[in-house]
């Protein structure tokens, strides 16, 4: 008898040996807990099939399961144990047997029939039970369908007492409230407009916070069919907001969700690894103070390609790799770290006005959060697919991580209809479309740096007069930048040289000094700053998405004209904005006769008519 590891449970191979159930005794006394499958050897050209014999002897020893062989029809007489069955029909077949096992029946007693009956069905249903509750959820929810209907009962009536069973069970376990499916099948539409509207009836949100809560809890529910799982950050400037409010309204809709004010990072991949949930984490301003190795756990699941740990196991430490993948929402005050916001959908609340008025959660219906997580079940179950496969049209204003975080959210919106792709991508881009909103230091420096050569006029500057330009602004970081103190042409090397940007000795009228030419940040300048035309007056829309395009611009009818509006180049295909700052410095070329200027950019070009 030798042991394997196959989906998660021992199995016990038994080979025609002799008298296998002392053997099989042992090994129950030394598994206690772990799910038996003895896999039995089919001699069928012997007398009394003495492999198919002892093995189901040795099943009941241990109350396990019994796996017995299915050959295909070219089956020769030697052939008779599972290496044979590999041999003729491949290895999955054999995966498919052992996962076809049975309870062995027990053995006839001196009972009348119908008390053997009787006690043998209760015996049977309860070793079932018991059987199903040493599973994980992950590997229970796959067989409570099939279990349910072998034993004869209703699926609800299997759960309620796999539940109980493992409440019972001293190895424990975080247990979750099984969700069946609808039986009827859902409208994907109506479905996320009806959780769209309960968000916005118990929290004060705009609607596309609403929207974009509403995608993100069904991406839960499809996390098996989307390569990224952007986090949720619910943020606010002060308390009472609703932030813990949202997030318990995550945990009633979302699919296995765990909530927790604090948690360790091992228990994080630990808890990922055994239960795959919903990770809800409140008062995440006070968890990950200070906690690097947590901010890295959360950084690493946004991606399934990438999001597993390495720890060392047991007394010989033995690497062993833990999944961290999977929907995970954090709620606190302000924003956390840049690494995680940037790999975030953000949704802002903001405290309730007086005139204002949400229903309280305590009067929601009974049923509310059950009939609707029932529905995101079977939509999940019906559309899992569609949703592997879609590839939404995706904003362009967007940069790439944003395009990463919102690509699942939108193909699910795709899969469930046109109204709410659009709907989807107009939260994006109302909540995602500003990229000032997680610039970081760095970046900061080089936009300010950006706009005093543009104000200045030079394609040139000392390093102590750009220092006193950037401590001009009270606003900035830069004034109290060195504790309190300026900052210094030291620290500013350094964070410069980051970008691949070093001062040298530059000529400026008839003196030399230390300093940097404009031509040197116009890489940085490109891929770090935002464009001069991305804080504009009307948000950039992706051409074409459906029929987004026909959304309102600036010029309402064809006989007004606005001073400087943008018009697109006939033969392109260019968004049409208004930008609240002009016409970029760097790209103005002057006629010479009235003042009056035309932009042009090699990359995107435009006409301007004043």
């Amino acid at each position: 008898m030798t042991l394997h590891k196959i989906t998660g449970l021992a199995v016990a191979v038994a080979f025609d040996c002799g008298n296998l159930s002392p053997v099989a005794a042992a090994l129950r006394a030394k598994l206690p807990d772990t799910v038996l499958i003895v896999c039995a050897d089919d001699d069928h050209a012997t007398a009394g099939n003495s492999g198919l014999t002892k093995a189901t002897e040795a099943a009941r020893t241990v109350n396990g399961l019994l796996a017995i062989p299915v050959f295909p029809d070219n089956r020769g007489p030697e052939d008779t144990d599972f290496n044979d069955l590999a041999r003729l029909a491949g290895p999955e077949v054999v995966r498919a047997c052992i996962e076809r096992a049975t309870i062995v029946t027990p053995l006839p007693c001196t009972e009348t029939p119908e008390e053997a009956d009787k006690e043998n069905d209760t015996t049977r249903l309860d070793s079932a039970v018991r059987r199903l509750a040493a599973l994980s959820p992950l590997e229970y929810d796959r067989v409570r369908k099939a279990e349910a209907t072998a034993l004869g009962v209703r699926q609800p009536t299997l759960d309620a007492e796999v539940k109980a069973a493992r409440k019972g069970n001293d190895s424990g376990g975080l247990l979750f409230e099984e969700v069946e499916p609808c039986p009827e099948p859902v409208d994907p539409a109506q479905l996320l407009t009806d959780i769209a509207a309960t968000i916005r009836r118990f929290i004060v949100c705009i609607e596309e916070v609403s929207h974009a809560v509403t995608l993100w809890i069904a991406m839960t529910w499809l996390i098996d069919a989307v390569q990224v799982a952007p986090l949720a950050v619910i943020t606010a400037p002060e308390k009472r907001c609703g932030k813990s409010l949202l997030l318990y309204l995550l945990g009633q809709l979302s699919a296995r969700a765990i909530t927790a004010s604090s948690i360790s990072p091992a228990a994080l991949f630990r808890t990922i690894e055994a239960w795959k949930p919903t990770i809800l984490i409140d008062e995440v301003d006070a968890c990950l103070k200070d906690n690097e190795e947590l901010r890295g756990l959360l950084n690493s699941g946004h991606t399934r390609g990438s999001a597993y740990v390495i720890r060392t196991v047991g007394d010989n430490f033995t690497p062993t790799r833990f999944s961290t993948w999977g929907a995970k929402a954090l709620a606190g005050i302000g924003h956390v770290a840049d690494t995680l916001m940037d790999r975030s959908v953000i949704l802002e609340l903001r405290r309730k006005l007086p005139h204002e008025k949400v229903d309280r959660i305590r009067d929601a219906e009974p049923c509310l959060f059950a009939d609707l997580s029932s529905k995101l079940a079977r939509f999940a179950e019906d559309y899992s697919e569609k949703v592997r496969q879609a590839r939404p049209p995706l904003p362009s204003s967007l940069n790439d991580r944003e395009l990463d975080n919102w690509e699942p959210l939108l193909a699910i919106a795709m899969t469930a209809s046109d109204e709410w792709l659009k709907i989807g991508t107009m939260a994006a881009l109302k909540l995602s479309g500003v990229e000032s909103a997680s610039q970081t230091i760095g970046t900061e420096l080089l936009a300010d740096i950006q706009v005093i050569f543009k104000e200045k006029r030079v394609d040139r500057i000392a390093t102590a007069e750009l220092i006193q330009a950037l401590c001009s602004n009270d606003e900035k970081p830069w004034k109290s930048y060195s504790k309190g103190f300026p900052v210094t042409p030291r620290q500013l090397a350094n964070k410069l040289k980051a970008y691949g940007i070093h001062s040298k000795t530059i000529r400026i009228g008839d003196d030399t000094a230390k300093g940097y030419e404009k031509d040197q940040f116009t890489e940085a300048f490109s891929r770090y700053t935002p464009s001069p035309l991305s804080a504009s007056v009307t948000a950039s829309q992706p051409a074409p998405v459906l029929d987004l395009a026909a959304f309102s611009s600036v010029t309402q009818a064809d006989d007004v004209t606005l001073a400087n509006q943008w018009k697109p180049f006939p033969a392109l295909n260019c968004d049409v904005v208004t930008d609240r700052r002009g016409i970029p410095d760097d790209n103005i070329i002057d006629d010479g006769d009235d003042g009056h200027s035309s932009s042009f950019n090699n990359n995107d070009l435009r006409e301007v008519t004043l």
